[in-house]
């Protein structure tokens, strides 16, 4: 822009230049203000006649608020500006605290699961908020809100995940923790699935009857067994140990890899069963199953097992329970079997095996108590002779 010449107004402290005009043809008056504050002197320019619709009584305005300090320039609002959108850029969000814990665990098994439940009932609600804006009815109306249609199982789930986000960030001093703790959703998960013998018989002669090989190899591997469902879809060939008659279970739930032994009913199946890939159950393109409850859900409903017997899940239970209820099993053995990380889990089956070992003392008092009165017949016989 040229060097114009200023332009008194009638305002005192208020002149104005003719540049160029901003947005359209021709020129317009650019106004500035001249004040004295604390001894210095200030001159700032205050808006253009056109493109700011700026006037000498509005510079005039401008003027006073700044001589008295109501009012800042237009360089402290430009900087203002510019630092709030700083800040908005600085600010450690539940999203930007989400990315940094999925990169630093990529390779956690669980954390597809985890982005699923972020994207979808976290981010709604907490993605643009710090932890420090977190307050505890924010919480308490989501854990509300999805009971109404979640099993309290997940809903569980999506509030560790966000108490582990937030842990994740303080723990490493990028945000403040939260000002609260996140009450934990009480879950039963104390269900125990079997199947009575009559179910069983009917289950069994519908595997046998199915044309779903892979299917119905995998349900007899689970009830044999009681392995669970990602530990089959993960089986391998080179896991299975038919010389010493043993299974390797590669990263379980429980996280340190163990082994379970092949009994012959096992044995059998696998024996029988095709090798098309490294992997035991494969799919038709080959890769390993992630799911399969739209294969093994016709064969459970084919024998009239209830609709909520999880078909893998279930026969993992029936196995368990039917091994404690033989009052042959010990808790610790039988927690041994299921890889079990602590007791705890296994102590479900407890009072299978408490009624077993009842039943076996009630027969022998029975025993005994048959064996004191035929005692007491022959002595009464020989008597009366």
């Amino acid at each position: 822009m040229k060097d114009y010449p200023r332009h008194k107004t009638e305002y005192k402290g208020v002149f104005y230049r003719i540049g160029e005009r901003i947005g359209g043809n021709g020129e317009e008056k650019i106004f500035y203000i001249v004040f004295k504050k604390n001894g210095k002197v200030y001159e700032e320019k205050v808006g253009r006649q056109y493109a700011d619709d700026m006037t000498p009584a509005k510079a005039g305005r401008v003027r006073a608020g700044r001589i008295e300090g109501r009012r800042k320039s237009r360089k402290e609002v430009r900087e203002e500006i510019k630092a709030a959108k700083q800040a908005e850029a600085d600010k450690m969000t539940i999203k930007r605290l989400w990315d940094e814990y999925k990169t630093n665990k990529a390779d956690s098994k669980a954390i597809n699961t985890d982005e699923g439940r972020y994207e979808k009932y976290l981010q709604p609600s907490f993605g643009d908020k710090e932890p420090h804006e977190i307050i505890r009815l924010d919480v308490d109306r989501l854990r509300m809100k999805l009971l109404k249609t979640l099993k309290p199982q997940t809903v569980k789930h999506v509030l560790g995940l966000l108490k582990r986000i937030v842990h994740y960030g303080a723990a490493r001093e990028l945000c403040r923790n939260l000002n609260f703790e996140i009450e934990s959703v009480k879950v039963d998960n104390q269900k125990t699935e079997d199947l009575n013998p009559e179910q069983l018989k009917r289950l069994l002669e519908e595997i046998d009857k199915s044309k779903d090989i892979e299917a119905a190899a995998i349900m007899k591997l689970a009830l044999f067994t009681g392995m669970r469902r990602g530990e089959m879809f993960k089986l391998k060939w080179n896991d299975i140990d038919f010389q010493r008659g043993f299974i390797a279970i590669r990263n379980p739930k429980g996280g340190v890899s163990q082994k379970i032994p092949l009994n012959e009913q096992a044995r059998q199946v696998l024996e029988n069963h095709l090798r098309t890939s490294d992997y035991v159950f494969v799919r038709p393109d080959g890769e390993p199953f992630t799911d399969i409850r739209r294969r093994v859900n016709p064969i459970k409903e084919a024998a009239g097992i209830p609709a909520d017997f999880r078909a893998l899940h279930g026969l993992r239970h029936t196995y368990a329970s039917m091994l404690a209820s033989s009052g042959k099993v010990d808790l610790y053995t039988l927690q041994k079997l299921l890889t079990h990380k602590s007791p705890v889990m296994t102590q479900r089956y407890a009072h299978l095996r408490d009624e077993a070992l009842r039943n076996a003392s009630s027969l022998a008092g029975n025993i005994i108590e048959q064996a004191a009165k035929t005692k007491e017949q022959e002595t009464s016989t020989a008597n009366a002779s």
